[in-house]
C-alpha cells in the first residue's frame, strides 16, 4: 500500500474519533451547566470541555466569557479552532474522498452524508435547549461510522491503519482527560463528603469517556472511588477506553499487519511493548511512581508510536 493511502486511512479514523471525543466533552459541559452542585462556579462545567479537548488558550484568545453559547460554537462550529467537530468531520471526509476507491461504498456514504448533513446546519439555530439533540445526532453518526468500517470493510492493511487510527486518537483522549483531571484521581481523594467537588468530577470523567455505566457493572458493590477509576479507565481491558483495550487492540492490529507485510517494523514492536507494560502494571505501583507522570509518560509513547509508524510505513 502506498504511504498516502496508509495516511489518509490512519487519520481518516482518527479525525472521526477526534469529532466524537469532543462532542462527548460538549455533553458532560452542557449536562453539568444545566444541573445546579454544590461548590460548582459559573463556568467549571465549560472549563471542563475546553480544558479536556486543549483548546482553552485558543478559547480565551477569541472569548471573554464562558457560556452556552460561545462554547458550544467553539468547540462544535469554529474554523479557527483546529479541534472542533466541524474541523475534524472535513479532515476525516477529506482522507476518505482521498482513498475513495480504497474504502466501501457503506464507509463513504456514511462519512460523506454526516459532513454533508453537518455543514446544512445553521449553528444560530442551535439553541441551548436544541444542543443536546444536535450532540446526540453526532454521537449517532460516529457510531455508523465505526459500525460501516467493521462490519463492510475487507481486513487488510487498508483496515489495520484505520484500526490504528482510531485506538491512537481514543488513547490519547483518554489518557489527556485522565492527566486533566489527576487530581480528582489521586488516593486521598477517596476521602471526601458525598457532596464534594471530586465526587462530581469523577462522575464527569466516566461520563466523558462513556464509563459511567459499565463502571457499575466493574465494581457492582462498590461506590464511585479514585482508585477505581483510575485502574478501570487506564488498566481493565474490558473498558472499550481505558489505555489498556486501546493498547489491546493496537498490539494485536500491529501483529497482524506484521503477518500481513512479513516484517515486524519499529513501530510495531513498540505498540507491543506497551501493550505488555499496561497488561503488567498494578494500580498501586502507578500511584507510588505517580500518576500525573505515569500519563504524561503514556502520552508520550502513544504519539511517538504514531510518529515511528508514519515514518515505518511513509505516511505523506
Amino acid at each position: 500500500m502506498l504511504g498516502r493511502t496508509a495516511s489518509s486511512l490512519f487519520w481518516m479514523s482518527r479525525y472521526h474519533e477526534r469529532a466524537q471525543n469532543v462532542t462527548r466533552l460538549m455533553e458532560v459541559a452542557y449536562r453539568g451547566a444545566i444541573m445546579s452542585h454544590s461548590g460548582q462556579e459559573d463556568g467549571t462545567h465549560w472549563t471542563f470541555a475546553l480544558a479536556n479537548s486543549g483548546t482553552i488558550e485558543g478559547y480565551q484568545q477569541k472569548y471573554e466569557d464562558l457560556n452556552s453559547r460561545n462554547v458550544p460554537t467553539y468547540l462544535v462550529f469554529s474554523r479557527d479552532n483546529p479541534a472542533s467537530v466541524r474541523n475534524s468531520l472535513e479532515l476525516a471526509r477529506n482522507n476518505a474522498r482521498a482513498v475513495r476507491t480504497s474504502i466501501t461504498a457503506e464507509l463513504w456514504e456514511a462519512i460523506n452524508t454526516t459532513w454533508i448533513e453537518f455543514i446544512d446546519v445553521n449553528p444560530q439555530t442551535i439553541t441551548p435547549e436544541k444542543l443536546p439533540d444536535f450532540l446526540a445526532w453526532v454521537n449517532q453518526r460516529a457510531h455508523l461510522f465505526r459500525g460501516a468500517l467493521l462490519n463492510t470493510v475487507l481486513r487488510d492493511d487498508g483496515y489495520f491503519f484505520s484500526q490504528m487510527g482510531n485506538f491512537v486518537e481514543r488513547a490519547d483522549n483518554t489518557a489527556r482527560v485522565l492527566n486533566t483531571q489527576y487530581w480528582a484521581l489521586l488516593p486521598d481523594s477517596d476521602i471526601v463528603d458525598d457532596g464534594s467537588s471530586e465526587r462530581y468530577q469523577w462522575s464527569a470523567i466516566l461520563r466523558a469517556l462513556s464509563g459511567r455505566r459499565s463502571y457499575r457493572f466493574a465494581y457492582p458493590n462498590a461506590r464511585l472511588k479514585a482508585f477505581n477509576i483510575a485502574e478501570f479507565l487506564i488498566l481493565r481491558k474490558e473498558m472499550p477506553r481505558s489505555l489498556a483495550h486501546c493498547y489491546n487492540w493496537i498490539a494485536d492490529t500491529a501483529e497482524d499487519l506484521s503477518q500481513f507485510y512479513g516484517s515486524l517494523e519499529p513501530s510495531l514492536e513498540l505498540a507491543t511493548e506497551v501493550s505488555a507494560m499496561l497488561a503488567e502494571k498494578q494500580m498501586r505501583e502507578i500511584y507510588q511512581e505517580g500518576l500525573h507522570e505515569f500519563l504524561a509518560d503514556f502520552i508520550g509513547k502513544n504519539n511517538e508510536f504514531a510518529r515511528q509508524l508514519s515514518e515505518d510505513y511513509n505516511f505523506a
